[in-house]
């Protein structure tokens, strides 16, 4: 069994494949002319983001069993094609939901005790205390859409705020515990204060929180989003900001990032982005939610571990 890994990893990922008979040729650094050159020879592929695993790249692959996503999401993969030449593909959701738990909080905390503005205001000699008065959780309904892996692990999070936390997920049914309240999504729009999503990229959530997605909400709410870019409409985002329906926002991801993950798409950043980034009420962090020391094992260890499970 060959495998090519593609993308800068934690060493357990080639440690535990190694130990348990696979080859593993690691090039981080190769370019993707080279890997359609290569990926023939290949058992397994290995990635983060660094190509689109599309139907011309597996076609190219006959002899790959399986490809492995080191994180969560899987729109960089087609999947259905893969599926369809029987390859399975295999992800570490698990990797990292602690850290996305931990950094949607962190950003929730921030925003409502407005400490990015501030942290700034102070640093550059304003001691503004009024216009800095924060806002408590305890009390507020919490709405989550998408209680899987980072969905769970949010709301495990705010157990200790005395907060009112309600989920939605379409894919899944009788799962309220400890930590939430499975509800509909018509409830969610009736009580929720604040809306932090949680869903995967997919047809479906594509630009899922629009206008007229917001517009269902029966209060003003504060919006955190960890999950992708594309599942919030930036220009709807600004619309709403603009007319006071969103309080203010978190955003750990952006519409326009590269597939890549790593920059965004800097000649076509339209003015909606402009405005994110001079906004007051708009907290940005560069897509690390799930980024953490922490995270960077816990993910490999994770996918090393499904893909000795799959294969033996």
């Amino acid at each position: 069994m060959k495998v090519l890994i593609i993308d800068s990893l934690h060493p357990v990922l080639v440690e535990k494949l190694t130990k348990s008979g696979i080859q593993c040729d690691y090039y981080p650094t190769i370019k993707e002319q080279e890997i359609e050159k290569i990926i023939p020879d290949y058992e397994g592929l290995i990635l983060r983001s660094k190509i689109i695993v599309n139907a011309a790249v597996i076609h190219k692959a006959g002899k790959l069993k399986f490809i492995g996503r080191a994180g969560s999401g899987l729109e960089n993969i087609d999947t259905e094609y893969a599926h369809s030449h029987g390859i399975e593909c295999i992800n570490s959701p698990e990797g990292n939901r602690d850290s996305v738990g931990e950094h949607a909080l962190g950003m929730l905390l921030s925003l409502l005790n407005k400490l990015n503005k501030a942290n700034s205001e102070v640093k550059q000699g304003t001691w503004n205390r009024a216009s800095n008065r924060g806002t408590e959780i305890k009390g507020k309904t919490i709405g989550i859409i998408g209680y899987g892996n980072t969905g769970s692990a949010f709301a495990q999070r705010l157990r200790g705020f005395e907060a009112n936390v309600i989920s939605f997920d379409k894919y899944k049914f009788n799962y309220s515990d400890d930590f939430s309240r499975e509800v509909t999504l018509d409830e969610i729009f009736d009580l929720a204060d604040i809306l932090s999503l949680h869903v995967p990229l997919t047809n479906e959530t594509y630009y899922l929180a629009d206008d007229r997605f917001i517009g269902k909400f029966n209060k003003n709410i504060w919006l955190i989003n960890t999950s992708r870019g594309n599942v919030l409409k930036t220009s709807d985002l600004v619309k709403n900001l603009k007319t006071g329906k969103i309080n203010g926002a978190a955003l750990d991801v952006l519409e326009y990032e590269m597939n890549t993950f790593e920059d965004l798409h800097r000649k076509e950043l339209p003015e909606s982005i402009k405005y994110l980034i001079n906004a007051e009420n708009v907290i940005l962090s560069p897509h690390i939610a799930g980024w953490t020391e922490e995270s960077n094992y816990k993910i490999a260890d994770v996918l090393a571990s499904k893909i000795i499970q799959f294969l033996h």
